[in-house]
């Protein structure tokens, strides 16, 4: 479901999708997350890109390339470079 939402850039739906597997003590991983923050990336949400991320660190989920490419990606086109560089520093 949110590689769903992911494909059609739908970060809000992503999101909510992850607070229900949340609340059903789903456990979400690394593909889960990347899937949400690619849709954030799609719709030009840097910063809900960045709480993903955030939230990937503390629930000790892999972050991997496709993740912090996607990341990067959205912070680039939300004009926030200084952002996306350090996201390129901490890969």
């Amino acid at each position: 479901a949110v590689s769903s939402c992911e494909k059609g850039g739908e970060w809000a739906q992503a999101l909510a999708f992850l607070v229900r597997m949340a609340a059903a003590r789903v456990e979400l991983n690394t593909i889960t997350y990347s899937a949400a923050v690619s849709a954030c990336e799609k719709s030009g949400q840097w910063d809900q890109a960045l709480k993903f991320l955030l939230e990937m660190a503390s629930a000790q989920a892999k972050l991997d390339t496709i993740t912090y490419s996607a990341a990067v990606s959205a912070c680039e086109k939300g004009d926030r470079w200084d952002q996306a560089l350090g996201l390129l520093v901490e890969m």
